[in-house]
């Protein structure tokens, strides 16, 4: 076992480059960016179609209404992907070019859209149509934003632009530099959609789905399932991020398997598509990254060691919605041989049962999306339109959880134990030496103005944490400092507000991509170790010191 890890390990600086691969983290952030257009679109479907599990079925007028946010949101996801897909990448391309010579993320939006609908949209009567403009072109969308924007970074690289007299207003003469890159993206967009079409007879959206349904079988099956799960828990285990490898490759994939779960379930039909971001939430990722659900509950009730009840008290209520940072690192499961594999079986465990309920027994896979912190027992049984069966399949995988868990988790909590009895035996005691008191760091810094922390990690969820922590270290001591948590990739356009950026342990391997713009903006910028993070979470003077010590020291 210990050997697999140290594979793993040896090829964690290739991940690591894979986790900040430009394309891979365009497309993540795009999805990111479009969120809040997914949640609000849910919960128009939910109110649509929940209520008919109770025999209650609204008149067509009112499911019409009902429906036509959605249409008009999700319908339209692949239309706007292509547009924040485009932004994320141009801020990518913009990281590396010259600051006076820098593409317009508005120019390549509005192309990318333009490209979008060439590759995915037909002409029909009084308009176009809208069959691949949401989830079924979302692949169409990733590959309009990748032609643009690199199209946009050649010519404006090489300065292949009209360029207009110094007496010209800024704003024009963008707009005539934008000129050249733009026709050429379109054009070459346009030449190739007919190409394909003129081959296949089919718009290019089609066509990538007929080619690609192979592959959506192949992922929905145990094999490509178990190697969908056990990847992103592999990843994890030695702090790469493992969704932010994985799920960008199948995000095609998993938002068409939902969007017609949906439609399968609308027409009275079986929800049979296993892959979603619904069954990654709260079946694979079941309390996060490794299924990690039990674990919290399981240190807090049976653990014999003092150290271990006292992480599964401070870890149960984050990781019930979703958030597991604190077990992952105060446990510690991560990096530590005994949970490999657990944390790689139980989200296979889970999914495949999963499976089992839909395929044999029939239940409706998910056709619904939830927030990510939603608690996933909860998830589970309202993303499947409230089917009883997923009331049994939630407390069932549970149960499996906690017997894959307990035995590994035994060897861990004796080993704890023994280690608490030979410290109390030595009379050894774990003593905090400050150099400096709160106070005094804070004198130092002469503040008159606020301090404005900002916190980042994958999800938004552990970021918030430590926000939350430094929020009650500057009330109790009246310190002027503010801060927020947010997610990786929706942070290009408010760094700029903030003194000092925070990188949680799931994002700190993007801590050279994000220097460029911190030196740029002249922020101060650091990254965290899990342990270390763990610790200024639950102490919330150490967290204040923490910063105020760092903003303290020159900028590197």
């Amino acid at each position: 076992m210990e050997n697999v890890i140290s594979q793993i390990e040896r090829a964690k600086p290739f991940f690591e480059a894979v986790s900040r691969n430009k394309y891979l983290r365009a497309i993540k952030d795009g999805f990111v960016a479009a969120m809040p257009v997914i949640l609000f679109s849910s919960l128009f479907m939910l109110v649509a179609y929940v209520p008919n599990i109770f025999n209650f079925y609204w008149s067509e007028t009112v499911e019409g209404l009902l429906t036509k946010p959605y249409d008009y949101t999700m319908g339209l996801l692949g239309l706007l992907v292509s547009a924040t897909t485009a932004k994320a990448l141009t801020g990518s391309f913009n990281r590396e070019l010259n600051e006076n010579t820098q593409i317009n993320e508005t120019s390549t939006m509005m192309a990318s859209i333009i490209g979008f609908l060439l590759l995915s949209a037909d002409s029909i009567e009084g308009g176009i149509s809208s069959g691949y403009l949401g989830t079924t072109g979302l692949i169409s969308a990733f590959i309009s934003a990748f032609i643009v924007v690199n199209i946009y970074s050649l010519f404006i690289k090489n300065q292949v632009t009209i360029k207009m007299p110094k007496e010209v207003p800024p704003n024009i003469a963008t707009a005539f530099e934008d000129v050249i890159p733009f026709s050429v993206a379109v054009l070459l967009i346009f030449i190739f959609e007919t190409i394909i079409r003129n081959i296949f007879g089919t718009n290019f959206a089609q066509m990538i789905i007929e080619i690609f349904q192979p592959l959506f079988s192949i992922t929905d099956g145990y094999l490509g399932l178990s190697i969908v799960a056990g990847a992103i828990s592999m990843f994890w285990f030695v702090g790469i991020h493992g969704p932010s490898i994985v799920n960008p490759a199948i995000e095609a994939i998993r938002y068409s398997n939902l969007d017609n779960n949906l439609q399968l379930f609308q027409a009275g039909e079986h929800a049979n598509n296993i892959l979603t971001p619904t069954t990654s939430f709260f079946v694979i990722t079941m309390g996060g990254t490794g299924a990690t659900l039990v674990l919290p509950y399981m240190f807090m009730i049976l653990s014999k060691s003092k150290k271990n009840k006292a992480i599964g008290k401070a870890s149960f209520i984050p990781t019930t919605f979703g958030v597991n940072e604190p077990i992952l690192f105060a446990g510690p499961i991560v990096l530590n041989p005994i949970y490999f594999v657990p944390f790689v079986l139980a989200p296979i465990a889970n999914i495949w049962i999963f499976k089992l309920f839909v395929d044999v027994l029939g239940m409706t896979s998910t056709v619904y999306f939830l927030p990510w912190t939603t608690p996933a027992p909860i998830g589970i049984i309202l993303g499947t339109g409230l089917d009883p069966l997923s009331i049994v399949l939630a407390i069932l995988l549970i149960v499996v959880d906690v017997f894959i868990y307990y035995p590994f988790f035994r060897v861990h909590d004796n080993e704890q134990y023994e280690l608490e009895l030979s410290e109390q035996e030595d009379g050894s005691i774990d003593e905090k030496t400050d150099d400096k008191s709160v106070e005094e760091i804070m004198a130092s810094q002469n503040n008159i103005e606020e301090t404005k922390v900002l916190v980042l990690c994958a999800g938004g969820g552990t970021s918030r944490q430590l926000a939350n922590s430094l929020s009650r270290g500057a009330e109790e001591y009246n310190a002027n400092l503010h801060s927020a948590g947010e997610t990786y990739g929706a942070h290009y356009d408010i760094m700029k507000n903030y003194d000092l950026v925070i990188l949680a342990p799931q994002v700190a391997s993007n801590y050279e991509d994000v220097k460029k713009d911190t030196d740029r903006l002249g922020i101060k910028l650091v990254k965290t170790a899990g342990q270390e993070y763990i610790g200024l979470v639950q102490d919330p003077e150490g967290a204040l010191k923490f910063v105020f010590d760092l903003l303290d020291k020159k900028t590197e």
